[in-house]
């Protein structure tokens, strides 16, 4: 990681530096040789270097340095690695989006994001549909070869990390070797990767290391859980992949500004057929209910009211039925099942418990 200097001190301080991008955090890289150097800027003399102003009462050099010593120490407790954004190894598809992380922070391997890699998503309020449908697309895209990512939340994220590690463990027993399965799966967190979040999923987390998957995070060690960070997060679950699954979302969900990053980077969105269940409609009434209530408050933003699955597949964004149909689907001509997916009224069709359309 760099060659300045054979301790990442340097590289992690800067990562720290929360006011600065991801090209202003370069920069500094560039311009200067080791930690204490950086301690001693002033604000103005990093307003110099950058070519901006910077105005941030959190800048605080000797501070900052203590904190970048503390993650340090903590990467060695943890057995916690990193990745800076110049290294081979780091990812290339996240490497390529706008304000990438600095530095990437991992236990476990992170090999397993150089390979094929599919994003699932979806809601903490997931249906018995969506916790069966995340857990079979997951299974089977490992048993694929495919890196599943997503962010260890409850509900589906947790069931498609579930579904990846059972293929691990399936293929171990079944008589495969370590090397002849690459498919894992990656868990991003909205904290540093010394802390499990949310804190029940911590066997869950020892298993996805355990089958030689990973837990990323753009967030030093020693970095606590905000909510603003769960968002913020979303960003790296969509630029990792070159597609995004949301299994199961109502409006205004956390999966759904996850396909919103997906889109801005020119990736593939897809909806599971669960999505749109019987059960998962109800639960989409429920929150849509609520969010209107709320925007006539003046609680929530109009954007969030209409950011819906039906708005993407209105975009043309896909339905699929499974990981075949995903496979099936990355092959097909753009557009196709813009026009297969709605019924003869022009609706979009609800499944009933058992997968079947009705409509």
């Amino acid at each position: 990681m760099g060659n300045k200097q054979t301790d990442i001190l340097l590289p992690l301080f800067i990562s720290g530096i929360t006011f600065l991008t991801f090209n202003e955090k370069n920069i500094i890289w560039k311009n200067l040789d080791n930690s204490d150097a950086l301690a001693l800027l002033s604000i103005n003399d990093i307003s110099k270097i950058v070519g901006r102003s910077c105005s941030s009462d959190s800048w605080n050099g000797k501070n900052n340095l203590k904190n970048a010593r503390t993650a340090m120490r903590l990467m060695e407790a943890y057995s916690i690695d990193a990745l800076l954004n110049t290294d081979a190894a780091y990812p290339a598809l996240l490497r390529e989006t706008v304000n990438a992380p600095f530095m990437l922070f991992y236990r476990g391997n992170a090999g397993c994001l150089a390979e094929r890699t599919v994003s699932v998503v979806g809601t903490r309020m997931m249906s018995p549909e969506g916790k069966a449908a995340a857990f079979s697309f997951a299974y089977d895209a490992v048993r694929d070869g495919v890196t599943v990512v997503s962010g260890l939340a409850d509900g589906i994220d947790g069931a498609a990390h579930s579904g990846a590690v059972e293929a691990c463990f399936d293929a171990v027993e079944s008589g495969e070797s370590a090397s002849e399965l690459c498919g894992k799966t990656a868990a991003v967190l909205p904290c540093g990767p010394d802390t499990i979040a949310p804190a029940n999923h911590k066997k869950l987390a020892g298993r996805i290391l355990s089958t030689g998957g990973c837990l990323v995070s753009e967030y030093m060690p020693g970095t606590p859980v905000e909510s603003w960070r769960f968002v913020h997060r979303n960003r790296i679950i969509a630029a990792l992949s070159p597609a995004t699954v949301v299994v199961e979302a109502p409006p205004g969900s956390g999966a759904l500004i996850t396909a919103e990053y997906a889109v801005d980077y020119s990736r593939d969105v897809m909806f599971h057929e669960a999505a749109f269940s019987m059960n998962a409609a109800a639960v989409s009434a429920r929150v849509k209910a609520k969010l209107e209530r709320d925007f006539a408050a003046g609680k929530t933003a109009k954007h969030k009211v209409e950011n819906t699955p039906e708005k993407y597949l209105s975009d043309g964004a896909p339905v699929i039925k499974n990981y075949a149909d995903y496979c099936r689907c990355l092959a097909e001509m753009p557009g196709m099942r813009s026009t297969m997916q709605k019924n003869k009224d022009g609706q979009l069709p609800l499944f009933d418990g058992d997968g079947s359309k009705e409509g």
